[in-house]
C-alpha cells in the first residue's frame, strides 16, 4: 500500500498563495471549484497543503478564475507545483517592490506553525518588533536596498499583522526566542525607539506562551552566523526552517537533515543563554544604560 502524501514546506507554501488569491477574487471554495474538474475536496485539500492537483491544466484553470492573467506569474506557480513534493531549499526571490510576494511562500508556512523557534545575531527577531523599530530599520536599510517609501510601509504593516499570533486570547502562537546582546545593543532608530523595544520584549517575556532568553556576548559557546527561523507545525505536518540569503531571498525546507541541524544550532545556544527569568531584569539595565 503506497504511504500516505505528506505536506511539505512547498506545498504549503503554495496552498497559501492560492487561499490569498481565491480571497482576493471573493470567491467561497464552493464558487471557485463551480464548473472545474475538480471538487471542493480537492481544493480545499490543495489550499491545506495535502494534495496537488494531478494536472498543471487545472492549476491554470483555477488561476484564470481567479484572474491571474500574468503570464510569468502563472508559469512561477506552475512550476512550484511541479516542484512540490520536494523538500530541498527553495527561495521566494526578489527585491524591491516585488520582496513582498517573494515571501508569500514562507508566510504560508509560518501561518500554519504552533510554535516558532527563532535567533538572529544582528538584530532583534521580526516577530518580536516593535513598529518604531521596524520603521527604523526598514528605513535604515532603504538607500541600500533602494526600496520605496511605500514598500517600506507595506512590510511594517505586514510584520505588524504577523505578530497578532503572540497576543490573540485563544490558542497563542508559542515563541522561544534566544536574544543576542550584541543585538540587543545595536541602536536602530535612536534612544527612544530603543527603550520602547525593550519596554516591549519585557511585557512579551512575561507572557507564557513566550520564552526569552538572552545570550550574552561575553560567553565563548556557539554563536550562529546567519538568523533562523524553526516552525514547528503539528497536526502530522512537517517542521520548516526559513532563513534568508545574502542576496534577498526567503529559503525555506523541510527536509529533515536541515531541520536537524538547525535545531542543534538553537539548542547550543540555549545552553549558553541565560534563564528566562534573568530577561527582564537584563532589558531593564539595557534601557537604564542607553539613557546615560
Amino acid at each position: 500500500m503506497a504511504a500516505r502524501p505528506q505536506p511539505t514546506a512547498r506545498r504549503i507554501g503554495l496552498g497559501h498563495e492560492l487561499r490569498q488569491l481565491r480571497k482576493q477574487a471573493g470567491l467561497t471554495i464552493e464558487q471557485a471549484v463551480r464548473g472545474l474538474p475538480f471538487d471542493e475536496s480537492t481544493l480545499q485539500r490543495v489550499e491545506t497543503g495535502w494534495k496537488s492537483f494531478r494536472q498543471a491544466g487545472h492549476l491554470r484553470d483555477l488561476l484564470e478564475r481567479y484572474g491571474v492573467t500574468d503570464c510569468e506569474e502563472t508559469d512561477r506557480l506552475v512550476a512550484l507545483q511541479r516542484e512540490a513534493s520536494s523538500r530541498e531549499w527553495w527561495t521566494g526571490t526578489g527585491s524591491g517592490a516585488n520582496m513582498l510576494s517573494g515571501m508569500q511562500r514562507f508566510l504560508g508556512v509560518e501561518s500554519a506553525a504552533r510554535e516558532i523557534r527563532q535567533f538572529h545575531p544582528t538584530i532583534v527577531p521580526g516577530l518580536l518588533q516593535t513598529e518604531a523599530y521596524a520603521r527604523a530599520l526598514h528605513d535604515l536599510h532603504k538607500p541600500i536596498d533602494e526600496s520605496t517609501t511605500e514598500f517600506v510601509e507595506q512590510s511594517v504593516r505586514l510584520r505588524m499583522k504577523r505578530q497578532e499570533v503572540l497576543v490573540q486570547e485563544e490558542e497563542p502562537l508559542k515563541a522561544w526566542v534566544v536574544l543576542y546582546e550584541p543585538a540587543l545593543r545595536y541602536v536602530i532608530g535612536d534612544a527612544e525607539v530603543m527603550r520602547e523595544q525593550y519596554a516591549a520584549l519585557a511585557r512579551l517575556a512575561a507572557r507564557e506562551n513566550v520564552t526569552l532568553q538572552v545570550l550574552p556576548q561575553a560567553g565563548s559557546g556557539y554563536v550562529a552566523f546567519h538568523h533562523m527561523n524553526i516552525m514547528i507545525l503539528g497536526g502530522g505536518l512537517p517542521t520548516a526552517v526559513q532563513t534568508d540569503t545574502a542576496w534577498f531571498t526567503v529559503a525555506v525546507t523541510d527536509k529533515p537533515r536541515e531541520v536537524g541541524r538547525f535545531s542543534r544550532m538553537f539548542d547550543a545556544m540555549v545552553a549558553d543563554a541565560l534563564p528566562p527569568g534573568d530577561t527582564p531584569k537584563f532589558l531593564q539595565q539595557l534601557s537604564r544604560e542607553i539613557q546615560e
